[in-house]
């Protein structure tokens, strides 16, 4: 397991900064690595339109985490509620938990693979004696607090999704043997990737990637030929190529750092959230997440910008990513909202918004002022008095 988990890290991965356009789905990535409440994301698009590069030229520009020492789950050392059971029951002892640096780490998940390898397998006999000490850990233990990718992800089997999908909604990887059982943390950052004309997405695990990019070959004859020829010295030397961008990779890393640090301060207008939600009642969307997401990542745009207040535009990309996929379609209708719609229902929620200041503030001139009433108030209660 450990093997495996090394051969991938030896890989040369394409640089980030060096990918051509796309803008879109790379910021949709760097959104998630920025606030892992956002909840993931899903690229879909056409074979050869750099998806699978773009995900693992990410794990090179991860920032750095602390995790507790020798914690085969990456426990936050300072989080409590998410903590193993070792790490807890230390903790609980009065011991100070040794703490150390690593990077984020992004860990594949190949279509068919079996339960075990993604779950874990647990020796009966040693669990009853030992607990979770008998786990051998599996692919949702070592992306726990880091990212899980997930290729042709449509292609998953209905079981593994399953088990994705509780381990993503709980925070927690459950494995059962026999009656015996063992838990531990499960957090991580989902992202998948597909090709549409492969089949479809399921439904639950649709609306449980928070983010749904289309990327396609661009049309554009100068950035086919960049990619061309950057592809060809990309592979006639991988790590001279990859220096050139070293810098700029660099600086995307520590432009995350700092937003991290923003994020907590990041504020949003209510104007602006009634807008998200009116968006959300115009487009019959299921439940309250999308409304949640936006929120999230519009405060997360901000924050990546090196703001504190949200924008405009930083609610309409927020929006432009979460609403895509989740607005209610007939069978036989194109999956992603157009871009005339979605501008037709941001007009219209505006629009709404603004008619509803509107109101208010007549309302507010209409109505007498708070001293004339009180005056009036004392004089019809002098009135009664003098009668």
């Amino acid at each position: 397991m450990e093997q495996e988990f090394h051969e991938q890290t030896k890989r040369v991965n394409y640089p980030f900064t060096a990918i051509v356009k796309q803008d879109k789905m790379k910021m949709a990535l760097l959104l998630n690595v920025i606030n892992q409440q956002i909840g993931g994301v899903l690229i879909r698009g056409e074979r050869g339109s750099a998806k699978t590069v773009a995900v693992r030229a990410l794990s090179d520009i991860l920032p750095e985490i602390d995790v507790v020492k020798d914690c085969r789950f990456s426990c936050d050392p300072i989080n409590i509620s998410k903590m193993c059971t070792p790490c807890r029951e230390q903790y609980d002892q009065g011991k100070k938990l040794p703490v150390v640096k690593r990077k984020m780490r992004l860990v594949e998940l190949p279509i068919g693979t079996t339960e075990d390898r993604v779950v874990g397998t647990l020796n009966i006999e040693l669990a009853i004696k030992e607990g979770i000490k008998a786990l051998e850990i599996g692919l949702l233990a070592e992306a726990n607090r880091g990212i899980l990718y997930v290729d042709n992800i449509n292609l998953l089997d209905d079981h593994i999704m399953d088990v994705l999908l509780d381990s993503a909604a709980m925070g927690v990887n459950t494995v059962e043997r026999e009656g015996v059982s063992v838990s531990h943390p499960a957090s991580f950052i989902l992202i998948g990737s597909m090709n549409p004309e492969e089949g479809e997405l399921r439904p639950q695990l649709h609306d449980r990637l928070a983010f749904h990019v289309e990327v396609k070959g661009s049309g554009n004859i100068r950035s086919r030929l960049q990619i061309m020829k950057q592809t060809m010295e990309f592979e006639r030397d991988p790590i001279y190529f990859k220096k050139l961008y070293e810098e700029s990779d660099n600086e995307i890393a520590r432009s995350i750092i700092s937003a991290q640090k923003i994020l907590p301060k990041a504020t949003i207008k209510e104007e602006f959230l009634r807008i998200i939600a009116r968006m959300c009642i115009e487009l019959d969307v299921d439940g309250h997440r999308p409304d949640i997401i936006i929120t999230r990542a519009a405060m997360t745009k901000a924050a990546s910008d090196g703001r504190k207040t949200v924008t405009e535009e930083d609610m309409v990309f927020a929006a432009e990513l979460a609403l895509g996929f989740r607005m209610r379609r007939t069978p036989f209708e194109d999956a992603a909202l157009g871009t005339s719609k979605f501008q037709q229902v941001l007009d219209h929620a505006k629009k709404l918004e603004a008619e509803s200041k509107k109101k208010k503030r007549a309302k507010k001139q209409s109505s007498p002022p708070a001293s004339l009433k009180a005056q009036s108030t004392q004089r019809k209660a002098g009135g009664k008095t003098k009668k």
